[in-house]
Formats: structure tokens, C-alpha cells, sequence
């Protein structure tokens, strides 16, 4: 089966500590994103959601878990699916680069295989419109907090 690949970009005029902080903080996405709400299932070992935390998203129907898998402060926030669409081996990277003004460079870039033949193309076309508004989403509003 294929491997999919989905990498999407945006600027924010946000730092990255502004950026990254929203990343690392489940309870904002639905604030950002179109999910429609957070649950923190397992905290990470020294508690939050640091590495080895599993979050739970919700939108509409479907119900996604994710455990964090690599966080490395105001520059990567990246979570491994482990349940919720039919997909395999997905992970994302979030990558935030400070740009010459000060801003953000994100950078989401998500990798997967799909469990049944002939629908990864639909399901990449799906995520990387969502992802998409995940990425708008989170350096509009980003931006919006650093200027107010």
C-alpha cells in the first residue's frame, strides 16, 4: 500500500514561544482548529502532555487518539495516531521556524499508510484539508493573541 505524504505551511507574525505553546495545549485546539473537543486520557510520565501523553480529539462522528511522541520546546510538537481513522504508521511533525521579523514558519507535515487498499489518495485529499485549517487556524490565532 502506498505511503501518503501531507505537508502544509503557514506564517504567523506569533513568536514561536507563542506558536508552540497553543501546540502543547490540547484544551485550545477545538478553540483554533474544527475539532470539537479535547480529553486528556493519559498524562506523560511527569504529567501534561509531554511525550507519552495520549490525547483524544473529537469532531462530529469521529473520535481520534494520539499519543505525543516528540516534543521539543518552541520548535517541534509531534503525535503518532493510535486510533480514530483507517490509517496506519501515521505521524505528525509540527515544525516552527522563526522567521526574520520575528514571526513563525509552521510547518505540519504528516506521514501515513492506509489500512484498506485504494483509499489512501481520499483520505490524504480529506486530512490535508483539515490540516490545512489546523494550520490557519493556529497562526491566525496565534497572531491574534500576541497582538492583543
Amino acid at each position: 500500500m502506498a505511503h501518503q505524504d501531507i505537508d502544509v505551511r503557514a506564517e504567523s507574525s506569533a513568536p514561536p514561544e507563542d506558536v508552540f505553546a497553543l501546540l502543547a495545549d490540547g484544551a485550545t485546539w477545538p478553540v483554533w482548529s474544527p475539532i470539537g473537543s479535547f480529553q486528556l486520557e493519559e498524562p506523560a510520565r511527569g504529567g501534561g502532555e509531554g511525550v507519552g501523553a495520549i490525547r483524544v480529539f473529537r469532531t462530529g462522528r469521529t473520535t481520534s487518539r494520539e499519543r505525543v511522541v516528540e516534543v521539543v520546546p518552541d520548535r517541534r510538537f509531534s503525535y503518532a495516531l493510535l486510533s480514530g481513522i483507517p490509517i496506519r504508521d501515521y505521524r505528525a511533525d509540527v515544525d516552527l521556524t522563526r522567521t526574520p521579523s520575528g514571526g513563525t514558519a509552521i510547518r505540519w507535515h504528516s506521514t501515513f499508510t492506509a489500512k484498506i487498499p485504494g483509499t489512501g489518495g481520499m483520505i490524504r485529499r480529506k486530512l490535508h484539508a483539515f490540516i490545512g485549517e489546523c494550520v490557519r487556524g493556529l497562526a491566525q490565532h496565534a497572531a491574534a493573541r500576541a497582538n492583543a
